[in-house]
């Protein structure tokens, strides 16, 4: 018998009955579901236009951002050399070798799919790594390792500066040749002065940034370091470049190279006389300066203190400078050879003339003294200069103007910078044309009514050598750009200062007074000289306090091819210019006529009286 299927099914349960709502109750609250929902997806579907069409060039375009390197290519600073090529600085193509600790810790694999002969070949790369750079840097492997190894999340690790570029692509090789990677480098020149303290005060040194900061390397900085160039490309996330990704190259434009007017030969040689005499008289600093007086070319320039450039942050404060530049001072006697110049153009001097002297004379509020004492003498002209009278001075000069006395030191040069190319180079100060009596008497034998420089003096003694053209210093020669181009360098217009004939018999002057003081004397060789010492002025007690000795010497008198100045501020032991200063002098003179090979005086000196 056959019974009813609805006996295998669940039955439903029984439900309460409730009220049932109208259907046009229910159609408002479903049209505003349906809006709701038809919001959302319009809002979702705008983003995703948004995303799609109007932000995805920018967002491309900050994906390549963030993928592209710029990487900066360094110029080749500019070289500095000698009159005759001899390097003194120059830039070192050096490279900054780096790690990336990150990189190799899987040799340049993705850790996803390293086998285990790459995992075995990645951990024992630290070590090998390690090995080849002790190899090609130096220091022990143990001083790299750490480095290498410690921290694996590392991307960059500094491993060794200044690694000769060389070197460093080698390095690179065998580090290929091993199968390793996560070494690189960074250019970074390193300027070289392979001659030490040579001449240091005059070239200058760089500081840490590669940025000239004192001497020439400073003043010519802009054109020596040159133009640095770029180099854009792109890299993967894991910060590697991409091979055929974009690319972009500038060049860099490597610095002009300047070739001085300076003899490292003859250089050296006075650094050696200027420190020996530093010693012997314990001054607070010292300088020579040695020129070609018909060219103006400055032959060499030594300062005492010096230092190294390559280790300038070793050095004094008052060893960084260069005082025959910087240092204004009295210039003492040296300054009656300007005097009698500008006495002798205009006639008012004759050499031979007999000049009675007293044994002082006012000046002002002042009374004028002689460095030697002595009662009412009598002299000749040029016997003023070769003793040096400060009385028989002022009685010469009181013969000119003050105005024309102020024209002449102005042509010669006193007052205004040489221009010679150094930082830092002081102007001095002369009286105006207006000067009072004392000042004129003063200036004219070389009293503290004026300041110098020894460039400023250098040059214009130089115009009297030079039949009485002023011809402005010169210590840069020229100078080659990037192309290999060189161009000659002037340093001025020359001007007549007084007449040769003027020149020449201030000359005779000097002469006299190298004739009536052995200490210039260089055998073979007619030699003109004269010393200054001068009082230093002390503000802080107002009072004198110390002094500046000084000589001067020209040779060979007949045509005059080299002019040696030395000066030494402040000497402990010594007091005169020809004790302090003359020694450097006559030595430095001696070495210049053999080093140049300057033929010897053919003529013998003349007899020059200076006493009636």
């Amino acid at each position: 018998m056959s019974k009813p299927l609805d006996r295998f099914f669940n039955k439903p349960a029984k439900r309460k009955a409730r009220s049932k709502l109208p259907v046009a109750a229910s159609v408002p609250r479903l049209r505003i579901l349906l809006i709701l929902v038809g919001v959302v997806f319009s809002l979702a579907a705008g983003r995703a236009v948004q995303v799609q069409a109007i932000d995805g060039s920018s967002v491309a375009l900050k994906a390549t951002e963030q993928s592209t390197v710029t990487q900066p290519l360094p110029a080749m600073r500019g070289a500095i050399t000698g009159r005759n090529g001899e390097v003194l600085a120059f830039t070192d193509d050096t490279v900054m070798v780096t790690a990336s600790p990150k990189m190799i810790a899987t040799n340049g694999r993705m850790n996803a799919g390293m086998t285990a002969k790459d995992k075995q070949t990645a951990a024992g790369a630290p070590a090998r790594l390690a090995a080849l750079l002790s190899q090609f840097l130096g220091d022990t492997p143990e001083v790299y390792l750490p480095k290498l190894a410690d921290n694996p999340n590392s991307g960059y690790v500094v491993l060794k500066t200044s690694v000769p570029a060389a070197t460093y692509r080698a390095l690179l090789q065998a580090v290929s040749d091993a199968g390793l990677v996560g070494i690189s480098g960074q250019s970074t020149p390193t300027r070289r002065y392979p001659n030490g303290t040579l001449a240091a005060n005059v070239i200058g040194y760089v500081n840490a940034q590669g940025v000239g900061a004192g001497g020439l390397e400073y003043v010519l900085n802009s054109t020596l370091s040159g133009t640095p160039g770029k180099e854009v490309y792109q890299r993967s996330a894991g910060g590697e470049r991409i091979p055929m990704g974009a690319y972009t190259l500038v060049p860099a434009i490597n610095g002009q190279s300047y070739a001085l007017t300076l003899d490292p030969g003859l250089q050296w040689s006075a650094e050696q006389a200027l420190a020996n005499q530093m010693i012997r008289t314990g001054g607070n600093w010292g300088a020579v300066v040695i020129t070609n007086p018909k060219t103006g070319e400055v032959l060499a320039m030594a300062v005492a203190p010096s230092f190294d450039p390559a280790q300038y942050g070793k050095a004094s404060a008052n060893a960084l400078g260069n005082p025959a530049v910087t240092a204004s001072y009295t210039p003492g006697s040296v300054q009656k050879v300007l005097t009698f110049a500008s006495l002798l153009d205009q006639n008012l001097v004759d050499p031979d003339e007999v000049v009675t002297i007293p044994d002082q004379i006012k000046s002002g509020d002042s009374m004028v003294k002689d460095a030697w004492s002595h009662g009412t003498i009598k002299l000749r002209a040029r016997g003023i200069v070769a003793k040096s009278s400060n009385i028989g001075t002022i009685l010469m000069a009181r013969r000119a103007s003050k105005q024309s006395q102020h024209d002449y030191m102005v042509s010669f040069g006193l007052g205004a910078k040489t221009k010679v190319g150094l930082p830092g180079e002081a102007t001095g100060s002369i009286p105006a044309a207006d000067m009072a009596d004392w000042a004129r008497d003063g200036q004219a034998f070389g009293g503290s009514a004026e300041s110098v420089t020894m460039v400023q003096m250098a040059a214009a003694v130089g115009a009297i050598a030079n039949g009485g053209v002023y011809t402005p210093l010169q210590l840069v020669a020229s100078t080659t750009d990037a192309n290999g181009t060189t161009t000659k360098l002037t340093s001025g217009q020359a001007h007549r200062v007084v007449s040769a004939d003027a020149a020449n018999k201030t000359l005779s002057m000097m002469e006299a007074m190298a004739q009536n003081n052995r200490r210039f004397d260089v055998p073979g060789y007619r030699v003109g000289a004269k010393t200054g010492t001068a009082k230093k002025f002390d503000t802080k007690c107002g009072c004198y306090r110390g002094l500046v000795a000084s000589a001067i010497s020209v040779a060979p008198i007949e045509n005059p091819q080299v002019l040696v100045y030395a000066v030494i501020d402040n000497p402990a032991r010594g007091q005169f210019g020809s004790d302090v200063a003359g020694p450097v002098v006559q030595e430095m003179m001696k070495v210049s006529m053999a080093r140049y090979g300057i033929p010897q005086s053919t003529t013998p000196a003349p007899d020059l009286p200076i006493k009636p």
